[in-house]
Order: structure tokens, then C-alpha cells, then sequence
């Protein structure tokens, strides 16, 4: 019984990662797990530049670029996360910005739109602060302005800490609900979001976590006119809505959509909704962009 259903699972992740392409690229002094989707095909928009969550591996969020056929779409796996070679000196977000635009430059692109969920949010503001010439527009998905935040519950930001969650699907699968809310187990089964984890390296993730140490975007947040959509869940116990009313209130052109009993995951638990959002705010024309901000 137990081989059969991972099967199943195996089955599913090869779904979710059919169309991707992975490479390995060295880039500002470093090799990463790169995977693109459609980037060879002719589209009328923009790529999308993704930065996941704390840990995450690509095969994590694969399930969104599947979601979003009509353009091309980019993502990597930061220094040991997933599959990228455990980091030899640490990074911040300066750097890592920095290390993401040889990256696009090494992909041909110019400009993409940019994307970050909690983690990634974070080193999605700073990508557009730092280059603003190279982002169009701007995602954020259940994220924060760093270290001027608004904690969450203490129970899931201590199992959050835990890279447990990474090794141990038994312990995964006990607070799973107290990690990401039960919107997501209802929607899918949550054994085949777990099933894409794949356990980063102590180094990589301590790493990661301290990336972001003393950093915040709060005083260049009202400076930055990238348009921008922030999506929070109302039932997030990692980061809480008030994090996003804060995000909306110092970026000047901002909107707020509240993802209605969604948790830290709502990307993938309310994923047809996020998807609607995604395009609406995408394709948006730059002439009705310019008349709402008149």
C-alpha cells in the first residue's frame, strides 16, 4: 500500500515538472539548480521571476508555472536549497539580487515581472529596490516589509524554524495544519505538497535564514513605484493580513487582495483564485495603469 501511493505521489511530481527545464548555472560566483518553463516560446508577455519560500525547492511552487501556460517562467533553488550546491560564504540580499540579474543576463532577459511568496517576498521588494530597470511589475504573496513586521502565531514560526518539516514527513504531516492552515488539505492532498520538499542543507538553510538578518524594506517601500499586488491570507498563522495592510500602505502604487481563508500556502490551497489575480494584474494595460494613477 505504501509503495503504490508513492507511486502516486511520484506520478504527480513528474506532472508538475513535465514542462520545466532544469540546468545547473554558474552565476556571480555560484552554481544554482535553475528550472525555466516556456522560455523558448514566443509570448507577448513578460517572464516571471519567482523567489520561494524559506527551504523550498523548486518542485515546491512547480504547480503555479504549470498554472500559468501563456508565459515563460523562472525560478532557483538558493544556495543549498533543493538542488543547488550548499553554499560555500554567506549571501545577503544585495548580493543575491546581484547574483540574479547575471542569471536573467545569462537567459537573454532584460526585464521580467517579479514574484516572491514569504521568504521570497522579501528578496522580491529588494530585487525591485535594487534594480528597478529590470522589474516591471511586482507579486507579493504572504510576506513581510523584514524585520518592522507583525510575528505570527508562535506555535507554527517555531515548527517554521524546525527543518524537520524538510526531513520528517510524519512530523510535516502532524502540524501541518498549525504551519499552513487546513485551506490547503482540503483543497489537495497535502502528502503530495510534502512529497516536493526535498530537505535543504543545514548550512544552506541557516544560511538563508540569516540572509535576511537586520534587513527591512520599510524606508525605500514609499519610493518604489513598481506597480504592485500583495496577497495575503486571512487565515495565515505564519505571517498575519496585518503584515500586508502595513506592505499596502507604504508602496504608493499598491493593491491589497485578501485571499479569504487562505493560509501560509494559498498559492497552492486557493490556487484558480490567485491564478485569476495573477493574469488580471499582469495584463493590466499600461494606459489604464497610468489613468488610475492620474
Amino acid at each position: 500500500m505504501a509503495d503504490k501511493r508513492e507511486k502516486v505521489l511520484d506520478e504527480a511530481l513528474d506532472e508538475a515538472m513535465r514542462d520545466a527545464t532544469i540546468t545547473m548555472e554558474s552565476v556571480g560566483g555560484r552554481t544554482l539548480r535553475v528550472a525555466t518553463w516556456r522560455l523558448d516560446q514566443p509570448s507577448e508577455h513578460l517572464p516571471i521571476l519567482f523567489f520561494n519560500g524559506i527551504g523550498a525547492n523548486i518542485e515546491a511552487v512547480a504547480p503555479l508555472a504549470e498554472a500559468l501556460p501563456d508565459r515563460a517562467f523562472i525560478m532557483f533553488d538558493m544556495p543549498g536549497i533543493g538542488g543547488s550546491p550548499e553554499p560555500v560564504v554567506p549571501y545577503n540580499t544585495v548580493t543575491m539580487a546581484w547574483t540574479t540579474t547575471q542569471l536573467l543576463d545569462k537567459l537573454g532577459l532584460n526585464k521580467v515581472d517579479v514574484m516572491g511568496v514569504s521568504w521570497g517576498g522579501a528578496m522580491a521588494q529588494h530585487f525591485a529596490i535594487q534594480h528597478p530597470g529590470r522589474t516591471r511589475r511586482l507579486i507579493l504573496a504572504a510576506t513581510t516589509a523584514g524585520m518592522i513586521m507583525m510575528p505570527g502565531n508562535p506555535a507554527s514560526l517555531s515548527k517554521m524554524a524546525d527543518p524537520r518539516r524538510y526531513i520528517d514527513s510524519a512530523f510535516m504531516e502532524e502540524h501541518f495544519q498549525t504551519l499552513y492552515g487546513g485551506a490547503l488539505g482540503k483543497a489537495m492532498n497535502k502528502m503530495e505538497h510534502i512529497h516536493r520538499l526535498k530537505p535543504p542543507s543545514p548550512r544552506g538553510y541557516f544560511y538563508q535564514l540569516m540572509a535576511m538578518l537586520g534587513w527591512t524594506s520599510v524606508p525605500a517601500l514609499p519610493f518604489m513605484r513598481k506597480k504592485t499586488l500583495i496577497m495575503m491570507g486571512d487565515e495565515d498563522h505564519i505571517v498575519p493580513l496585518t503584515n500586508g495592510w502595513f506592505l499596502d500602505k507604504l508602496i504608493p502604487n499598491s493593491e491589497l487582495l485578501v485571499l479569504r481563508g487562505g493560509g501560509h500556502l494559498f498559492l497552492l490551497s486557493h490556487s484558480d483564485e490567485c491564478v485569476e489575480a495573477i493574469h488580471r494584474f499582469l495584463d493590466e494595460p499600461e494606459q489604464q495603469e497610468k489613468a488610475k494613477a492620474a
